[in-house]
C-alpha cells in the first residue's frame, strides 16, 4: 500500500519534496493553531519522508512522536530523522485509528494524508478516539479534487486509449466541507474547535510546473495503472489537456484548497 492509501506502487520521496517550500506553508500554519505540548506524546498519520515530523516534535516541545506512514520509500527516508524521542513505523493509517488503544496521545497530528482515504465521516470519530483527555487533535486536508490538474488527469485516463489500463476507479473527492468537520468535532464533544478553509497561492515558473507538482503526489495512482513504456505518452496527453485548459503564464498561478482544523479534547 502506498503512503496515500490507494494501493500500488511505492511513492518517491525525492520527487514529493521538489516543491517542498510550497508544501511546508500549511504545516506551518496547522502547528501555529496548537499550544506547545510540552512533554507529550504525539502522532503523526502520514508522516511521510518526516523532516516536518522532527520539527514537529521539537518546535512544540514534545517527549515521544510516532511518525507513521504506509510507504516503505518514505519510512526508509524518515529514518534519517530518528533520535531524541522521534520514531518511525510503517504502518497503515487506518489499521492505526481503528485498532490502537484510545486516548495513547497528547497530540494527534495528521499534515496532508487524510484526504486519500475513505469514509471521513467514521475515519474522523477513529482518528480522534486516539487523542487523550486534554489533548489535541490537529488535521491539514488538501481538498483540492475540482482543480484542472485533478479532473483532467481523470478525463484522460477514461479515453478509448487508455480506459482498458484502469481497472478501477481514479481517486475520488473524498473530503468533507469544512461545516461538517466543525459538526463532527463537535458531535464527538471536542472543545476549542477550529476549522479552517484557506487559499494558498503558488506561483509557479510556468504552466508545465503544474505536472512536476502533481507527479509527487496525484499522479502516482496513474503510474501505477498505466504500463512503464506507455506511461510517457499518458502524460504527454494529459500535459495536452492541461495547455489547452489553462493559460500559459509566466509565473503560472496554482490555488490551492486546503483545510486546516483543531480540536481539543476535555479533561474529563
Amino acid at each position: 500500500m502506498s503512503a496515500d492509501g490507494t494501493g500500488g506502487t511505492d511513492w518517491d520521496p525525492v520527487k514529493y519534496e521538489e516543491f517542498r517550500s510550497e508544501r511546508e506553508l500549511p504545516f506551518h500554519d496547522l502547528v501555529g493553531m496548537l499550544p506547545r505540548v510540552q512533554g507529550g506524546r504525539c502522532v503523526d498519520l502520514g508522516c511521510g519522508p518526516g523532516r516536518l515530523t522532527a520539527m514537529l516534535h521539537e518546535r512544540l516541545g514534545l517527549a515521544e512522536t510516532l511518525g507513521v506512514d504506509s510507504s516503505p520509500a518514505m519510512i526508509a527516508t524518515a529514518a534519517g530523522f530518528a533520535g531524541n524521542g522521534v520514531t518511525f513505523e510503517k504502518r497503515d493509517i487506518l489499521d492505526m485509528a481503528r485498532s490502537h488503544d484510545a486516548g495513547s496521545f497528547d497530540l494527534v497530528f495528521s499534515n496532508a494524508a487524510l484526504q486519500w482515504l475513505p469514509d471521513h465521516e467514521t475515519l474522523v470519530p477513529a482518528v480522534a478516539r486516539l487523542v487523550a483527555p486534554g489533548g489535541w487533535l490537529a488535521v491539514q486536508i488538501p481538498a483540492n479534487f475540482d482543480h484542472p490538474s485533478h479532473t483532467l488527469a481523470e478525463e484522460t485516463s477514461r479515453r478509448p486509449e487508455w480506459s482498458g489500463y484502469f481497472d478501477a476507479t481514479p481517486p475520488a473527492p473524498r473530503v468533507l466541507d469544512p461545516e461538517r468537520y466543525a459538526e463532527l468535532l463537535f458531535g464527538l464533544t471536542m472543545e476549542d474547535v477550529e476549522v479552517l478553509m484557506r487559499v494558498y497561492l503558488h506561483p509557479l515558473p510556468g504552466r508545465e510546473s503544474l505536472i512536476d507538482w502533481v507527479q509527487g503526489t496525484l499522479l502516482t495512482w496513474y503510474a501505477r495503472c498505466v504500463p512503464e513504456d506507455r506511461w510517457p505518452d499518458f502524460l504527454a496527453d494529459y500535459r495536452e489537456s492541461l495547455e489547452q485548459a489553462l493559460p500559459d503564464r509566466r509565473p503560472f498561478l496554482l490555488t490551492f484548497k486546503r483545510i486546516l482544523f483543531t480540536a481539543r479534547r476535555p479533561e474529563s
